[in-house]
């Protein structure tokens, strides 16, 4: 009967958070789940302290990089950067968007998947604009954006809360992680570039006017602020490392870094802090904990003991099917019912094995963060950040219906799901 009931609550408060009838705000959504779940015994009060531990740097992590992003985005860093990269490219389409991809990439692991996709697309989408591209371009380069943005979220702790989850449920430590996740990420921006120019070729025109755009140093809001934010981005990636040495949140690193920047800032009075205090992703703090106090009710209930059982299979036959398939089974489900939901139950799943080498648990673990980063590509509900950008794109007048996103996302998510987890268990095997 508790399996059916931790079932039914997490399917109902997945749904609401998906649909979000009249904008009814995502944490408070799932808070009520988890409420619904503690009321109804399917979780005890005594288990909530224990998934508090595992969520609270995960989700003040994400909310300092976000906000960190956001002044950065106010301040005109990334635009000044992205007209930089379109001048490198030199009116060269190709070049243009392979420089864009990397440009998205280095955004995506700094300052995590949301904040290249949501803050970089609109970015491009106007660059592209005031460069004269039809429309058939603008798709090409926007879709490009929010692509690499997921596919490259994988190198550092930081570079997606997904990765934050799963490095502090197994204790993984910054340095440790990106040991092991760099090699994958390099392969998977290769990948990435390879099969976005082979699709988007026929979409690209013949030369760019790069005289059209501005001149980088024009997008900056206060020019003298541009060595400040190089300075915050340096401590804060020896933040990271340092943090790491001496076993340091990763959360009070990231919130270290804002208050420096904030500070700096505040004495030129050259951001509104208090309006982007205000719209800082506080949400998915409440998501995080009622998502996870959901989750663990389904897992108290035995639930996730199946998932257990078919990576236990997978594990049985070696190294390589249980990369290759406990990454594809995660991307699958995380395509279906959204990345966080899936990465928690696959990493409760994954705890919970017997009799498995070390090797074998670190690489369903990390094929594990590589499925739920990748796999929401395949659908526009994998992701809240894919929801999101979706909107933010409307509102600028691109519409992108779902069945377009999902024929796109299922042609170039393949190849690049495949070549990133081979590049893990050969990594992997490899360090081992």
């Amino acid at each position: 009967m508790s399996a059916i009931a931790a079932s039914s609550i997490f399917v109902a408060t997945l749904v609401f958070v998906l649909w979000q009838p009249r904008g009814f705000p995502i944490g408070y959504t799932a808070l009520i789940g988890g409420a619904v779940a503690l009321a109804s015994g399917v979780v005890h009060l005594s288990e909530i302290p224990q998934v508090l531990g595992i969520v609270w740097d995960a989700t003040l992590s994400f909310v300092a990089i976000i906000l960190i992003s956001s002044m950065l985005d106010q301040l005109g860093f990334f635009t000044w950067a992205a007209l930089h990269v379109a001048r490198l490219g030199a009116g060269k389409p190709v070049r243009t968007l392979v420089l864009i991809l990397c440009l998205g990439a280095g955004v995506a692991a700094l300052f995590a998947n949301d904040g290249a996709a949501l803050i970089l697309t609109p970015i491009v989408f106007e660059m592209m604009r005031a460069l004269g591209a039809p429309p058939r371009t603008i798709f090409a380069f926007v879709i490009s954006c929010g692509f690499v943005a997921d596919t490259t979220s994988l190198p550092l702790v930081v570079s997606n809360l997904v990765n934050i989850v799963s490095a502090d449920f197994f204790h993984i430590g910054f340095l440790a992680y990106a040991r092991v996740m760099l090699v994958p990420t390099l392969i998977s921006l290769a990948a990435t570039v390879g099969v976005l120019v082979l699709f988007f070729y026929r979409d690209l025109p013949g030369h760019f006017e790069v005289a059209r755009l501005d001149e980088p140093r024009s997008a900056l809001r206060d020019p003298s602020l541009l060595r400040l934010a190089w300075i915050v981005l340096g401590l804060l990636l020896a933040g990271y490392i340092v943090g790491a040495l001496v076993h340091l949140p990763v959360s009070l690193v990231a919130w270290g870094a804002a208050f420096l920047l904030m500070a700096a800032t505040r004495r030129r009075k050259a951001l509104p802090l208090r309006r982007l205090l205000r719209e800082a992703p506080w949400q998915v703090v409440l998501f995080s904990v009622g998502m996870y106090v959901v989750v663990w009710g389904m897992h108290s209930a035995g639930i996730t003991a199946y998932l257990a059982r078919l990576l236990q299979t997978l594990s049985a036959h070696g190294p390589w099917a249980a990369t290759l398939g406990g990454g594809m089974v995660t991307a699958a489900l995380s395509a279906a019912m959204n990345n966080m939901p899936t990465v928690m139950i696959g990493a409760l799943s994954i705890g919970s094995l017997d009799g498995v080498t070390p090797t074998v648990q670190q690489l369903l673990l990390y094929a594990n963060i590589v499925g739920a980063d990748l796999g929401p590509k395949f659908t526009p509900i994998g992701s809240l950040a894919t929801l999101l950008w979706l909107h933010t794109l409307a509102q600028r007048g691109v519409q992108i219906r779902f069945g377009s996103y999902m024929a796109t996302g299922l042609k170039l998510t393949p190849p690049v799901l495949l070549a990133t987890l081979a590049a893990l268990c050969g990594w992997v095997l490899w360090l081992h």
